[in-house]
């Protein structure tokens, strides 16, 4: 399962040991990152931070200017983009393994890469988070999906 959505590895790493410094200096937790490239300068990286009283509009644009002036002397993504830094949200994607169990007994909304009998979308409960994957109960069957076949899962809470 990657980090974020739509970096490669490469990429991935290099933008994690340039920002998640940076975010937990600032006194946060960095959730997750996610590139969403277009053509020109259409391009976004999002930063997701939270910390545990939850994150305020002033926090996002403390992290923001910080992270601005690193990207921007760094250059760290060759093509233009727009950074953006927001909080998890109500239906928070997951981005770490280690994000998961946290989850557990709460609804999960999860696309697969690869179909799993003959599906990519899965809806339930997540039921257990093992080494390698995790159960989720969709429609009175568990399914295990494997977090190398993950390509986003997040939280339902409405």
């Amino acid at each position: 399962m990657g980090f974020f959505i739509f970096l490669g590895e490469e990429m991935r790493q290099d933008l994690l040991a340039l920002i998640k410094p940076i975010v937990e200096g600032l006194g946060f937790d960095l959730w997750g990152l996610e590139f969403k490239p277009a053509a020109g300068s259409g391009s976004v990286l999002r930063v997701f931070i939270d910390k545990e009283d939850g994150i305020a509009i002033e926090d996002c644009e403390a992290v923001s200017r910080q992270l601005s002036r690193v990207l921007d002397v760094e250059d760290p993504i060759i093509e233009e983009y727009i950074l953006e830094v927001s909080s998890p949200g109500l239906n928070p994607t997951l981005f770490f393994i280690t994000q998961y169990p946290d989850f557990c007994g709460e609804v999960l909304q999860v696309k697969t890469q690869m179909a799993l009998e003959g599906q990519k979308n899965f809806k339930g409960e997540l039921k257990k988070v093992n080494e390698d994957s995790i159960e989720l109960e969709d429609h009175d069957r568990i399914v295990r999906i494997y977090f190398d076949n993950i390509a986003k899962a997040s939280v339902v809470t409405f």
